[in-house]
């Protein structure tokens, strides 16, 4: 099987060639931003037809490193917004997996759904900011979104053979992040070093971000909202500090499935890259219940008074229209601006609650075009930047 990484330098991007490597299949496509050592290392290894990185500099600078390791042949090198769409849709790929972080994922996903490539997607704010039209457009093209979140991966599991019944509720597990039990005046002068220490997961810096204010969570109520056609009072989270229930599924009949495994990303990589068949996965251990992480799963409520981050996802939902986008956009200039130390912790809940208010008027339309979206996004955050 050929996949175009989108993201291959990111965390998971790396995790995603690991995968491949193991899986015996070819990364044909590669995108990266700046990250040209680690790229052209992976060139080396994966010999791509086609790689993209952020910039015409960023392009030179990859042509004559790759020349000077005798890196033959060169692949094709491109650049920018529109280089990651041609590594989506021209780099041969049965499957694309989106590992770009933020918004700026979109437009290569709704490009591969539209030329017909089914998507692996680790980058929520596309289904966040864009889920009504990516999931239409597959639809209409018959494309399988794969979800790469190892929570919407669970549900996925779960769902198998199964359909998601009004009655029916999903349960997304929270390990609660690096401030798990701390009280809002506990919190006041937390540090970004602070923030940026995920007690379970190895991620980068603007997920980590999501992940100590709960954010990251939020997104994926909406993520959920939209993959699984369910409404937002389906969605419930729970902290569940061990990581080992990935999600679980409470269906009318009162059962309750669970997907269980040793926290480690490359489960649900492994999973969107092989769907349908199971294949053996000799890069993650059997399953021990006797393992120490998993002898004792305990559950406790989301301190929404401390963490509102969920709350304001509903209340995006709630209003409808491209309101999503608004709170996806307001949160990635904040993180931004709180990873730069210009915000406090809580200022990031500050300016989201504002935008919602200040951009209420978008809740009114109920679908835009892609560049109009990206044109919103773009505005909210500098907005955003212009008035802190």
């Amino acid at each position: 099987m050929n996949i175009a990484v989108l993201g291959s330098t990111g965390s998971i991007g790396t995790q995603a060639l690991d995968v491949i490597a193991s899986l015996g299949y070819a990364a044909t496509g590669l995108s990266a931003g700046k990250n040209i050592e680690l790229l052209s290392e992976q060139i080396a290894a994966f010999q791509p037809q086609i790689v993209s990185v952020e910039n015409e500099e960023k392009a030179d600078e990859l042509k004559k490193l790759l020349t000077a390791r005798r890196i033959f042949p060169l692949p094709e090198i491109v650049y920018g917004d529109t280089g990651v769409i041609k590594v989506a849709v021209q780099s041969s790929a049965d499957r694309v997996l989106a590992a770009i972080s933020g918004f700026a994922g979109m437009p290569p996903v709704l490009a591969a759904v539209r030329a017909g490539i089914d998507v692996a997607l680790a980058n929520k704010e596309t289904l966040v900011s864009a889920g009504e039209l990516v999931m239409a457009e597959a639809k209409a093209k018959n494309v399988a979104i794969l979800p790469v979140d190892s929570e919407h991966a669970a549900i996925f599991q779960c769902l198998q053979g199964k359909t998601l019944s009004p009655e029916d509720k999903i349960f997304l597990t929270c390990s609660g992040g690096p401030f798990f039990g701390k009280r809002r005046q506990q919190l006041v002068d937390v540090s970004v070093e602070d923030a940026l220490s995920h007690p379970t997961w190895n991620m980068g810096r603007k997920i980590s971000i999501d992940s100590a204010t709960l954010m990251n969570k939020a997104l994926e109520v909406i993520e959920a909202v939209r993959l699984f056609a369910a409404k937002a009072s389906q969605v419930d989270v729970v902290i569940h500090k061990e990581s080992v229930i990935h999600s679980m599924v409470s269906f009318a009949d009162r059962s309750v499935l669970a997907q269980l495994g040793l926290p480690d990303m490359r489960l649900a990589i492994f999973q969107a890259l092989t769907y349908p068949e199971t294949k053996r996965n000799d890069l993650l251990p059997v399953f021990d219940p006797f393992d120490p992480r998993a002898s004792s799963l305990t559950f406790a409520p989301v301190d929404a008074e401390t963490f509102p981050a969920i709350e304001l996802a509903k209340e995006a939902l709630s209003l409808g229209g491209l309101m999503p986008l608004v709170l996806n956009a307001a949160n990635e200039a904040a993180v931004a601006l709180f990873l730069e130390e210009k915000i406090t912790f809580f200022q990031i809940y500050d300016i989201i609650s504002r935008s919602l208010a200040t951009y209420r008027v978008w809740s009114a339309t109920t679908s835009a075009n892609p560049d109009d979206m990206m044109d919103l996004h773009r505005g909210v955050m500098e907005d955003i930047r212009r008035s802190t």
